[in-house]
């Protein structure tokens, strides 16, 4: 499920309904960015070529997406600007909970 900010929320055990609804509490329970915690911890993903990165937090299946227009920055901007900026989409993702698209990639889903 793709949230308003960019935040992917990746249901790895969905139930048969409601997609939504199970993607939700993802990032309302990891989204929010607390100092001083795991919820604080980032890693930058450089999707090479394609001059984007991925931005990871204490739960594997929380992924968020950044574009290089979205900071100002391109190849080459420091990892830790891209994972702060990461950072913060996932807290207003988590505190906000716009969800803006869920897709069923299971057969027949």
């Amino acid at each position: 499920m793709l949230f308003e900010h960019g935040t992917y929320a990746v249901l790895t055990r969905p139930s048969a309904d409601a997609l939504a609804g199970q993607a939700a509490p993802v990032p309302r329970e990891f989204g929010p960015m607390h100092v001083g915690s795991p919820a604080a911890d980032f890693s930058v993903i450089d999707v090479g070529e394609a001059d984007r990165w991925v931005v990871t937090g204490d739960h594997p299946d929380v992924l968020i997406h950044v574009a290089p227009d979205e900071h100002g920055g391109a190849a080459g901007t420091p990892d830790v600007a891209v994972g702060l900026h990461g950072r913060s989409k996932r807290h207003q993702d988590g505190t906000g909970l716009p969800l803006a698209h869920g897709e069923d990639a299971r057969a027949g889903g």
